[in-house]
């Protein structure tokens, strides 16, 4: 394909907001609603991101709506994909009025597997070569979904909406989850309590500890590896003590395999295999799962993925437009 047929005029997909931006719109509007019934001291700051949200939004559908074509339908899906990272840390500042419940997670961690799998597995495995490996999972996640929606641009285009589609309404069913049940994972409560505690199975309730401290613990592994320090990277620029049960790593890595094997296509799928492998696996590793959250997230991951496909195929359906 030429570089101009990007440029080239196309409406098949028409003129209006399209469902993947929907959802995010719909997302918004859930979150400052509930921003008016609560006071939150960041309330300026959160209002600030839903504002610019909703004008980066409406920006790139109004360039589209000008002069519909490839890059512009691209441009949509990329201001809806960048816009993740904003709304991840807004989780925390959300749910800060409901009640932190790690100590029931540990528990039922302890309940399950008789100990806690987050706390012993890098004692188990503590080989520099296979904290790499865990430290390369884990920060694959983005490049990901990035592969899987540059292969349906280029390969799938009618498919990319349905595509964005998904891993947005599945992004976004995770965050409300957050939201609505606050727990930070094993590398701030395990900070919070002390691991002398946890390794004799005590879980203390923390209460408001989380409004004001936002420490975790550093990742086990090797600190001198090249992924370790992308890892810590990325820990430092967004991390915040929120949004561990279920793994939305886990969960949207579990959506874009998926959404891999839809395609049909060999290399793509042994591309992304190994990566999501290590992904839930590296959840757990480096402390930011419980275990238990890395296999709910493969559960929800598929749930949603086919409650989001099952939508999308029903509005097409409606709409006269079969995908």
């Amino acid at each position: 394909m030429a570089i101009k047929d990007f440029f080239t005029r196309d409406e098949r997909f028409g003129q209006n907001i399209l469902p993947f931006e929907l959802v995010g719109i719909i997302y918004a509007v859930i979150t400052t609603v509930m921003m008016f019934i609560n006071h939150y001291e960041n309330y300026e700051s959160m209002m600030a991101l839903r504002v610019f949200y909703i004008e980066a939004t409406l920006a790139a559908w109004v360039f589209y709506f000008m002069r519909p074509n490839r890059f512009l339908l691209l441009l949509r899906v990329i201001v809806q994909m960048a816009s993740l990272s904003w709304w991840y840390p807004d989780t925390y500042e959300v749910n800060r009025i409901f009640p932190n419940l790690d100590h029931l997670f540990a528990a039922c961690e302890q309940a399950v597997f008789s100990c806690q799998p987050s706390l012993l597995f890098s004692q188990y495995v503590p080989w520099g070569w296979f904290s790499e490996l865990m430290c390369l999972g884990y920060v694959s996640y983005f490049p990901l979904m990035t592969l899987l929606l540059l292969y349906y641009f280029f390969r799938r285009y009618d498919e990319l909406p349905m595509a964005a589609f998904i891993m947005l309404a599945s992004f976004f069913a995770f965050y409300l989850i957050f939201i609505f049940l606050p727990v930070t994972g094993p590398q701030f409560y395990y900070l919070a309590v002390g691991t002398d505690n946890i390794a004799q199975g005590i879980f203390p309730n923390v209460g408001d500890w989380f409004l004001t401290h936002t420490e975790r613990m550093a990742a086990p592994g090797w600190s001198d590896g090249f992924f370790y320090h992308l890892l810590d990277l990325t820990h430092d620029a967004g991390e915040r003590p929120t949004a561990a049960f279920p793994s939305s790593h886990v969960g949207i890595t579990t959506v874009v395999m998926l959404l891999a094997l839809r395609t049909h296509c060999r290399w793509l799928t042994l591309v992304i295999l190994p990566f999501y492998v290590l992904m839930c696996l590296s959840t757990v590793y480096i402390y930011a799962h419980y275990a238990i959250d890395a296999i709910a997230g493969l559960l929800t991951g598929v749930l949603f993925y086919y409650i989001a496909l099952r939508a999308y195929q029903w509005k097409a359906l409606h709409n006269n437009k079969f995908i």
